[in-house]
């Protein structure tokens, strides 16, 4: 089968790369005959990569289009689901003081930011680079700017990834400092530096340990628990008891990066065979699929995931 794409609105004509990787992924041929492409193949392939251009066209009058995007609209096209992908991929929920428009870029993200607009409680799982954190820092910032809650908490264990630190010098804000840098860089990526400080001075904004939430109550916010699977069943319970009146809670973590001693139990899964089920409670899963950081972290993680399932 031949199909031919001659009006598309932007100049995807100069980024032979997608017209190469798109050849590639769906095993057609794709030529430029000075006034479209034209794509010869078998029939389903050949469509599969027609709806792929269209799709760049589109997104990228929206916004910028890396390797990423590319390798993910692929993936989806040869699942069925670009369609229902293009449906959403123009929703954008916040926008940053630079101007970059915060939305989401996969199908599960979208499920991820839906679960936090009508949830009370969110618990996300997934590997590094698929948004969990970024996401759920930019809902609460929205909240907060909406005026849906008056002060945003965010929190996560502060124990050190595989190392030993050792002694901190400084008062307990320099301490956890280093723990809440990843929490830091979004705040500050999403509200600007002086408005995110101006926050934080006020106490509008509180980053802290999630040592330091025993005992509190907490009314009138948005809280985040980061980096959760390094969590107890105790400390999670702690957390989750402590949520009030009108507070939104966003829980996430990374079964493949779990810094607990030996023989610990895990609270985060623990938390999501508990509370499976439970009214005003979603549960989203993310996976390598959803890693928009860079396609070399997709790569990497599923590395990891075909060397343990080796060993197993």
């Amino acid at each position: 089968m031949e199909e031919r794409i001659e009006q598309l609105k932007n100049s995807l004509h100069s980024a032979g790369v997608y017209a190469s990787k798109i050849a590639g992924y769906f095993d057609v041929s794709i030529e430029h005959d000075g006034k479209g492409f034209v794509i010869d193949g078998d029939t389903k392939d050949v469509l599969m990569a027609k709806d792929v251009f269209l799709a760049l066209d589109k997104l990228s009058s929206d916004s910028q289009i890396d390797e990423t995007d590319i390798q993910y609209l692929l993936d989806i096209a040869k699942e069925g689901k670009l369609e229902e992908f293009l449906k959403t991929s123009d929703e954008v929920f916040y926008m940053t003081p630079s101007g970059r428009a915060i939305k989401p870029r996969t199908l599960g993200q979208r499920l991820y930011v839906d679960s936090l607009k009508k949830s009370e409680l969110v618990i996300c799982c997934g590997p590094a680079g698929t948004g969990k954190t970024f996401l759920g820092v930019a809902m609460a910032v929205k909240a907060l700017k909406s005026r849906e809650v008056s002060r945003i908490i965010l929190t996560r264990p502060a124990i050190e990834a595989g190392e030993r630190l050792g002694f901190l010098p400084g008062d307990i804000e320099e301490k956890v400092n280093p723990y809440m840098r990843p929490i830091y860089d979004a705040l500050s990526a999403l509200l600007g530096q002086e408005m995110f400080e101006r926050y934080y001075d006020k106490g509008v904004i509180e980053v802290s340990p999630l040592a330091f939430m025993r005992g509190r109550n907490l009314d009138d916010c948005f809280v985040l628990l980061d980096e959760a699977q390094n969590t107890t069943p105790e400390q999670m319970k702690m957390f989750l008891t402590r949520l009030g009146v009108n507070c939104r809670a966003c829980v996430c973590g990374d079964f493949t990066q779990i810094d607990l001693p030996k023989g610990i139990q895990n609270g985060l899964k623990d938390a999501i065979t508990v509370l499976n089920g439970v009214e005003g409670i979603r549960i989203v899963s993310l996976n390598d699929s959803d890693i928009v950081r860079n396609s070399l972290v997709a790569r990497i993680v599923r590395a990891y995931e075909n060397a343990k399932q080796g060993e197993s």
